[in-house]
């Protein structure tokens, strides 16, 4: 009998683990520092991890809407777009140290994104005017690095925080410009990783996560601590992702934006969102 509840117990706890590991059984809020986590602390200060669903949108919400949120809805953790010159909401109307003390008291976590020059052959026609310039791209990547950190710093975003980079779709195919664009990610990254952050990396799973795995298995440094890719109108999953090894970022460093665009209304507050699945880093205030 004791041998049968044993097996019961132990059945139970492959079960959970598989159903969580799969973004089926995830915790609505679960932050937790993670000195274990397999990169390298930064600095002084483990990052802190997050488990569970989560929402970015282009201008941060005011605080009324954040706590509308909190109280009716199973997300917890929110992306911020609080720097580059690619940024489409260029004027954060909330986006203040005292928003982020107060969002994060109240429970909600934070995936900072940086939205800096984007690939010389980026897909979107409206990025066009933010393009690496390939012969200065990692040196570029370096300062704009270092743009990142600044404004980062600016809102009580400490080290061990992690710093989205967010690189939208482009051709992959045309190796010069892939070439000039890996520069420039990791001369971002390295800059960000020296100063104590964590580099993260956003792009379409089909073009710039598909171009960093690539980078990775060939033995390429300085890459992401932390892949966050766009693959919509499929299941949420961190574990499923066919463009990326079961090895790759597996260690809480990928988040899943697997829905875009839609609206939502809560606590009588109407946001238009994309829906996130996070096991990640999120950001350490001051």
């Amino acid at each position: 009998m004791s041998d049968r509840s044993g097996f019961i117990r132990y059945v139970r706890r492959l079960l959970v683990a598989t159903l969580t590991m799969t973004g089926l059984l995830l915790p609505a809020m679960s932050a937790a520092a993670a000195p274990d986590a397999l990169w390298a602390n930064r600095g002084d200060t483990a990052p802190r991890i997050f488990q569970g669903r989560g929402f970015d949108t282009c201008q941060a919400p005011d605080l009324a809407t954040m706590s509308a949120w909190r109280a009716s809805t199973a997300y917890r953790a929110v992306g911020i777009y609080f720097g580059g010159r690619a940024r489409a909401c260029k004027s954060q109307l909330h986006l203040t140290t005292d928003w982020v003390r107060q969002t994060t008291a109240d429970g909600w976590s934070l995936l900072p994104i940086y939205v800096g020059s984007q690939s010389p052959c980026v897909n979107g026609t409206n990025k066009n005017p933010y393009r690496i310039d390939p012969l200065l791209a990692a040196a570029q990547g370096g300062t704009e690095g270092g743009d990142a950190l600044a404004a980062a710093k600016a809102l009580g975003l400490g080290k061990g925080s992690p710093l989205y980079l967010d690189m939208e779709a482009y051709d992959i195919q045309d190796a010069d410009c892939a070439a000039a664009t890996l520069a420039f990610v990791r001369g971002w990254d390295r800059e960000v990783q020296a100063a104590g952050y964590l580099a993260g990396f956003y792009s379409s799973a089909d073009s710039g996560i598909r171009h960093m795995e690539t980078a990775r298995r060939a033995g390429v440094g300085d890459l992401p601590d932390v892949v966050w890719y766009a693959r919509w109108g499929v299941d949420a999953t961190l574990t499923d992702e066919p463009v990326l090894a079961a090895d790759a970022w597996a260690s809480h460093a990928r988040i899943h934006q697997y829905t875009g665009s839609v609206t939502e209304t809560h606590g009588g507050k109407q946001l238009t969102v994309d829906r996130d699945l996070i096991d990640a880093p999120v950001a350490i205030v001051d």
